[in-house]
Parts: structure tokens; sequence; C-alpha cells
């Protein structure tokens, strides 16, 4: 998954990205790392915020 690489291009904490999901920052990291699935809402959002498709955030395309 690119999480961390938008991430860091849009010059985001993950603070700021679990806040904007309602979600606690360790639970954002988790999914960062591959440790957590992402869930299909979650995805969604951050395919909105990053302005990207949810392929993309998959690593389906580049």
């Amino acid at each position: 998954m690119k999480l961390k690489e938008l991430r860091e291009e849009s010059n985001v904490s993950q603070k700021q990205i679990a806040d904007y999901l309602n979600i606690k920052q360790n639970t954002y990291s988790q999914y960062e790392t591959g440790k957590r699935q992402l869930p299909i809402d979650v995805l969604i959002k951050l395919s909105k915020f990053y302005k990207v498709t949810t392929d993309y955030i998959l690593g389906l395309e580049d």
C-alpha cells in the first residue's frame, strides 16, 4: 500500500490523518505498516482525502 508515501508527500502526520478518520494514531500506523487490514470505509475516505483512486492506494495501479 502507498499510505505512508501519500502521507509524506502531503506533508501530514499520522496523527492528523487519524484525527480525520476519527481513529487512534496507533490504528492508522498499523494500516500503514500492513499489520492491520484497511477497512473499505477508511480506504474510501483516504482516496478522497488524497484525491487518488482506491486501486492506487492498494498498489494495483501506478
